[in-house]
């Protein structure tokens, strides 16, 4: 007889009674989401489907035949034929007599319009208090994005919980004892100035606007609420917009499948700039007479001494018939730079205009400067320029190997996935040349000396050989060119790396045996990794390192490198990069340029594009006259400024396509406004190689576009 797995135990159903009824259950289900299921509401308080019950407001209450106590169903499973009743006398005096207390506690004013107290007490008819209010505590307007106001604070703790165990951050906690419990931030201090990251996590949470965003935003009268996804970094996070007269008033997260509803201070908070009054609102023309140089200060409150206004149809003359005379002189004086915060729709078309409308391959975005050396490496060693697997696969791994990357800054909901599962036991080994946040939560903390990755790397692969610990059978089966890996890493002992990479020789043979031998080990990578002039190189030694021992291919294994902007993934995908089409087909492979011939309905360039660098430089030097930027600054990001800023002030003819006066649109003949992230639909493309589509929640301001309309 074949053994019964836990797993399979979880999901046996289990038939019960619920209020007089026969339900099914299940083992790991609680009564209280049993209950939901079938359409019977508890009240609660303390409960939130995300977080780890903890029983302790005591609102939701049950009656268990045969029991003496009331159960709470938050924390209370079904058994085979339990019977349960939420409505009885006794279970109904007492839900009333836990939400008459705390309403006895809650503030005159208000600061949420969705106080659980008060909607669970409408909903029971408890009537007003009989008893005496407690001192209430003075509110705490310290910090910026949120407002601390405790007198309306129940203790169920939700934040602590949200912040201890879902974000691992360990701000708040609970001190005090009796009458004098509360809520406290560090060590009892101001909320503005304590080491709270505003992740927002526990104002999302709260359940009676104890905690609530800053400027009375929760007495705000929305008008719709419209789901989209974050615009910020490569995770995804799914959101809520609230909106009011056309203006987000909060965000709160939605539960998706890469933040299952966290989100960081950038996703909640970040939302201002759509209404910011130096929005681009009509098009600009430079004014005649008016020079470029790489020296100048962007006043973008104040552009009229270089720019004049111009109807959409003047501008969109001038911007095509400056590229088009170009075009008709030399086609390869023209380059377009498109953006990975912009839609897969829009890099698709954006891409497509340069090829069929320029007559070059040369289109490109700011993947160059990110991961491209990572895809390049990638593309050699498993055919394929993506991720393996999900961030958060992170819970199913025994080893996480983190290197070059520091997302508790650049992916924050990501790096709560990593922390997650550091607390539960998988060992976090993180390898950087600067602590970072991260660091704390390792078992194994690799502190390498700059520029010294593939030492360390190939040492680890020299330990893995040696103590023969790979994977023969998938070397066999799935691999090719081991022999010759095998041959290289001779030369690299941990002995002789550990002076030139400061990590000690014993620390680099335990990291790679854990690496090796765990169940599942899972490789992220971030900018530390491929922004060196030997970034291919670093990516190489993570795929052997992967292949070599088999990790990859199953749940808690593989390699990710992790996507910087929202849809750098997708613009990729969509063909923005100059030597390949959509989905990375070669335009010089005579079968993929035929393909898109015939699709497009005109002959193609045949040869591979330039690239950012290779633009800037073509700039520089007057071989490229014309360019088209949407969504780019290259005058900010670009690693040489003033390279850069006098590459495009010597250019013919730039048109720039965005939401603000850049230090690029500075530099332009012709600025088009375009829309910001929440004022157009779209789909992106996040780290997880999830698409996933945005919704438009406001009107553009003035005569704003959408790009896909320019």
């Amino acid at each position: 007889m074949e053994r019964v797995t836990r797993e399979q135990v979880a999901m046996m159903p289990v038939e019960f009674k619920l209020n007089g009824r026969t339900v099914v259950g299940r083992p790991d289900e609680l009564i209280i989401e049993t209950a939901r299921r079938h359409g019977i509401s508890i009240p609660h308080l303390c409960y939130t489907r995300t977080l780890r019950p903890d029983g302790n407001c005591r609102a939701c209450v049950v009656e268990v035949k045969g029991e003496r106590a009331l159960a709470p169903s938050c924390c209370r499973y079904p058994t085979q034929g339990m019977e349960v009743t939420t409505d009885s006398a006794r279970a109904l005096t007492s839900q009333k007599m836990v939400l008459e207390l705390l309403l006895a506690d809650m503030p005159e004013h208000e600061y949420t319009l969705n106080n659980k107290v008060d909607v669970w007490a409408r909903n029971l008819k408890v009537g007003k208090p009989r008893f005496k209010s407690r001192v209430q505590p003075k509110a705490d307007l310290s910090h910026p994005a949120m407002a601390v106001n405790l007198d309306a604070c129940i203790q169920c703790t939700r934040c602590v919980r949200a912040c201890r165990e879902e974000q691992v951050n360990d701000v708040i906690g609970y001190a005090g004892r009796g009458d004098h419990s509360k809520i406290v931030f560090d060590f009892d201090d101001p909320m503005g100035e304590s080491t709270c990251v505003a992740c927002g996590e526990c104002v999302q949470a709260c359940p009676t606007g104890a905690l609530m965003p800053a400027r009375d935003a929760g007495l705000q009268a929305i008008d719709k609420q419209v789901d989209s996804v974050c615009p910020f970094c490569g995770v995804g996070c799914l959101l809520t917009y609230h909106v009011k007269e056309n203006k987000i008033q909060f965000v709160t997260g939605k539960d998706g499948p890469s933040n299952h509803g966290r989100l960081c201070v950038k996703g909640r908070y970040g939302f201002d700039y759509a209404h910011h009054p130096h929005r681009l609102t009509k098009p600009l023309i430079r004014k005649e007479g008016v020079g470029k140089s790489a020296d100048f200060v962007v006043d973008p409150g104040n552009w009229s001494g270089v720019f004049r206004e111009a109807s959409w149809e003047e501008a969109l003359e001038l911007a095509a018939s400056g590229l088009k005379r170009i075009k008709d002189k030399d086609p390869y004086a023209l380059a377009g730079f498109g953006s990975a915060k912009g839609s897969n729709e829009e890099a698709y078309l954006f891409q497509k205009l340069v090829r069929t409308g320029f007559g070059t391959n040369n289109v490109d975005h700011c993947t160059r400067l990110c991961h491209a050396s990572s895809v390049a490496a990638l593309m050699e060693g498993i055919n394929s320029g993506a991720v393996s697997n999900q961030v958060n696969d992170v819970q199913n791994a025994e080893v996480i190997f983190l290197i070059g990357a520091n997302p508790t800054s650049n992916h924050p909901v990501a790096a709560t996935w990593m922390k997650n599962a550091a607390k539960n036991g998988v060992k976090l080994i993180v390898a950087d040349p600067r602590r970072n946040e991260l660091a704390r939560h390792a078992t194994h903390f690799l502190q390498f000396k700059p520029d010294t990755d593939v030492a360390l790397l190939n040492a680890m692969i020299h330990s893995i050989i040696a103590e023969d610990l790979v994977d023969k059978k998938f070397i066999a089966d799935r691999t090719s060119g081991f022999e010759a890996l095998k041959e290289n890493a001779k030369n690299f002992s941990p002995e002789k790396m550990a002076p030139v990479c400061g990590v000690p020789a014993q620390t680099i043979r335990e990291v790679a045996r854990l690496y090796a031998t765990s169940k599942g080990s899972m490789i992220l990578w971030g900018m530390g990794i491929s922004q060196h002039v030997h970034g291919t190189d670093n990516a190489r030694c993570l795929i052997a390192l992967t292949l070599m021992t088999g990790q990859i291919g199953r749940p808690g294994t593989g390699l990710h490198p992790l996507r910087g902007q929202n849809n750098v993934q997708g613009a990729s995908d969509s063909g923005l990069i100059p030597m390949v089409f959509p989905d990375y087909q070669r335009v010089d492979h005579p079968d993929a340029n035929q393909r898109f011939e015939k699709l497009w309905g005109m002959a193609l360039d045949k040869k591979p594009g330039l690239t950012v660098v290779e633009i800037m430089n073509a700039a520089y030097d007057g071989s490229i006259r014309g360019v088209y930027i949407m969504g780019e600054n290259p005058a900010m990001s670009d690693p040489d400024l003033e390279h850069a800023r006098t590459a495009m002030a010597r250019l013919e003819h730039l048109v720039v396509q965005d939401i603000f006066l850049t230090e690029t649109a500075y530099l332009a003949d012709v600025v088009l406004p375009a829309t910001a992230w929440p004022e157009k639909e779209g789909t992106v493309t996040n780290t997880d190689r999830m698409v996933q589509l945005g919704r438009r929640a406001l009107k553009a301001p003035g005569e704003a576009r959408e790009d896909l309309w320019i």
